[in-house]
């Protein structure tokens, strides 16, 4: 979003535990594309909404059912290459009362490629370290949502969910380095990373409205998370090593987390109103990083105590906001402030110590609206203070190895980053056709920032010529985005319809060495979708995505670009529906890299599965029928623990 990464995930408005965790990219993932209603970008957010997320929030609506009997869909869906999908969602309301209920399976396969070259000076030798590498990912997922919607006497409304979700995947490949410093050696491997993880959200949602009093209304909720995550990454040289001997890391997560909100709007007379609530969560989290070796004349396993870990981790937040809004002619204006108290603890035995951190921020914000005269059109401008608070994979200091030859670790000393955002926008409507226009500028203190060096110590004890690299996040700088964009949604004809939205914008980041210009870069993205509609029952859709250059405190991120297609054909009077669609026509989806310190220089390249064939078969149950838009089946192939 605009260049940041760091976005705030809600569902149904609440947080999710699990999605903003390190599980985030596997719980979004196991959201099936048919149970979303929409979904809503909030680019610079009132103080009703968390502070969390530099780059804005995401608000993921799913479908509730509103009228009489039952209604449901059921779904199924193949991939090309061993990927296959089905869902099965129902609800029945009878008069008070709507019960509710979806389960989702997923079985894919995913390949992908990948090389790193990297260069370092050590002891004044030159070492290389040249890898290349395939992998296969296998992953099974389950996920189930189960609740029910009761109307109270006098306005009210209670809502209960349980959504349980199992994930189970896991990844095997080989890797073939080739050392170059002195002498040059080849070195093959094997290597398999197993992932089970399951988490549990539940929630208890209460409504209270007025009927004498339109406008007012209060909500609250009551959330519980648990997560359970076993991730173990295994490796074995194969070829060019006198060590054939297997290690293995394995990590234990147990995370649990609540949370208690209760929001109230207070109208005063047609034109304004009061908004307040209060906000609290907790989090407790604990587990182990055992890292073992095989027996040099057996298969079992010996646990390193030098290089094995356990940790506890606990964070409270508590916040309190109000927001006030005044319509008055053309003009509607709305301010707010948003009061967050953070305290953080952790630590790893047989590693970093203790840490704690405690602080109390202030974040304001403020919305001035005006309505144009003519065409149905206004323009607005906004502010915010945000921030990003690091997670426990960044505060804990324990490695994480990704393979033999790098891995990451968390840093203790690690502060949250602070954001100002700013936004003009100006929308106008044109009969059929809409456009938005907004320029922004964000300046972030204290910038997280994603680092690598070259760790010399395992480098010299365990490398055996080849270097070994260190991920780490540090504070440091600051970092600023300033720019434009564009959204169109304008209907070219009768069976055709454009949607088209773009931004251009200049990054700029502190440099890590402190001794160089600050980074900068003119950067952008765009996307481009068009329907057709050239028969009454059939759909088509193009897309595409493009992403410009990126800059980092270290390095530059390649540009990166897509096309997909997509038809659907109703059935049956509508009944059901039958769609094809291929993902990255043109196979150029990839990740290519560059990172470089005073010492050190690299390039890394993967190129997963991006261009996949998939068909699906939707049938429509009561009432339901086919959305207006195609039901894109979300791709796979990413995803993990840890972010």
């Amino acid at each position: 979003m605009r260049g940041s990464s760091n976005i705030t995930i809600l569902i149904d408005g609440k947080p999710s535990n699990s999605a903003n965790s390190g599980a985030g990219g596997n719980r979004l993932e196991q959201i099936p594309a048919s149970s979303i209603e929409r979904v809503e970008v909030v680019t610079n957010p009132s103080a009703r909404y968390d502070a969390a997320g530099a780059g804005g929030v995401l608000n993921i609506i799913l479908k509730k059912q509103k009228k009489d009997g039952w209604n449901g869909q059921a779904v199924l869906n193949v991939g090309t290459r061993d990927k296959y999908n089905t869902s099965l969602s129902l609800n029945r309301r009878t008069g008070k009362l709507n019960v509710f209920g979806s389960f989702d399976l997923r079985d894919d396969h995913y390949r992908s490629r990948m090389w790193s070259d990297q260069y370092t000076t050590l002891e004044n030798r030159s070492l290389r370290t040249y890898q290349q590498g395939t992998n296969l990912r296998h992953s099974k997922s389950y996920n189930g949502r189960l609740g029910f919607d009761y109307t109270l006497p006098a306005g009210q409304s209670l809502t209960f969910t349980l959504e349980p979700n199992f994930n189970r995947s896991r990844n095997t490949g080989n890797q073939l380095a080739t050392l170059s410093g002195d002498t040059t050696a080849r070195i093959g491997s094997t290597f398999g990373v197993t992932e089970n993880i399951d988490n549990i959200d539940a929630s208890v949602d209460y409504r209270r409205t007025w009927e004498a009093h339109k406008g007012r209304e209060l909500t609250g909720s009551m959330n519980y998370t648990f997560l359970n995550a076993d991730v173990v990454v295994a490796q074995r040289n194969t070829e060019g090593s006198p060590d054939l001997r297997e290690w293995q890391q394995d990590l234990d997560v147990r995370l649990n987390a609540v949370a208690g909100q209760l929001d109230y709007v207070h109208p005063l007379g047609e034109k304004a109103r009061v908004d307040a609530g209060f906000k609290g969560q907790y989090q407790r989290n604990g587990g182990t990083d055992d890292f073992l070796r095989q027996q040099a004349d057996g298969p079992a396993f010996d646990r390193l105590p030098d290089r094995s870990y356990e940790y506890t981790f606990r964070e409270l937040t508590q916040a309190a906001y109000a927001t006030y809004q005044q319509e008055i002619n053309k003009w509607r204006m709305q301010g707010g402030l948003r009061a967050e108290y953070t305290h953080t603890s952790g630590e790893v035995l047989n590693g970093n110590g203790p840490f704690r951190l405690r602080y109390l921020n202030l974040f304001p914000s403020a919305t001035v609206e005006r309505t144009l005269p003519g065409k149905d059109q206004r323009v607005k401008l906004s502010y915010s203070r945000r921030l990003n608070r690091p997670g426990f994979m960044q505060l804990l200091a324990f490695p994480l190895y990704q393979d033999q030859r790098s891995y990451r670790i968390g840093n203790p000393t690690l502060r949250p980053e602070y954001i100002n955002a700013f936004e003009l926008g100006h929308q106008v409507s044109m009969g059929q056709a809409s456009l938005t226009s907004t320029l922004f500028y964000r300046h972030t203190d204290n910038t997280i920032q994603r680092l690598v060096r070259v760790d010399e110590e395992a480098t010299q004890r365990y490398g055996a010529g080849a270097v070994i690299t260190a991920q780490y996040v540090r504070n440091f700088g600051q970092a600023t985005s300033y720019g434009a964009e564009v959204s169109l949604n304008q209907p070219l004809a009768k069976w055709w319809r454009l949607t088209a939205s773009g931004s251009l914008f200049q990054n700029t980041v502190t440099a890590a060495t402190g001794n160089e210009a600050n980074r900068r870069i003119v950067s952008g993205t765009a996307r481009v979708m068009n329907s057709f509609t050239p028969t009454p029952k059939l759909d088509m859709q193009l897309t595409g995505n493009y992403r410009a250059a990126a800059v980092t405190a270290q390095g530059r991120v390649a540009p990166v670009g897509s096309v997909d297609v997509a038809l659907r054909q109703r059935l049956f009077t509508d009944r059901a529906a039958l769609t094809l669609r291929v993902s990255d026509i043109f196979n150029t989806q990839r990740n290519r890299s560059e990172s470089f310190t005073e010492n050190f220089r690299a390039e890394y390249y993967n190129k997963w599965e991006s261009r996949v064939g998939y068909l699906g078969f939707s049938w429509y149950l009561g009432s339901n029928k086919p959305p207006k838009k195609i039901e894109n089946q979300p791709q796979g192939g990413g995803g993990g623990f840890g972010g």
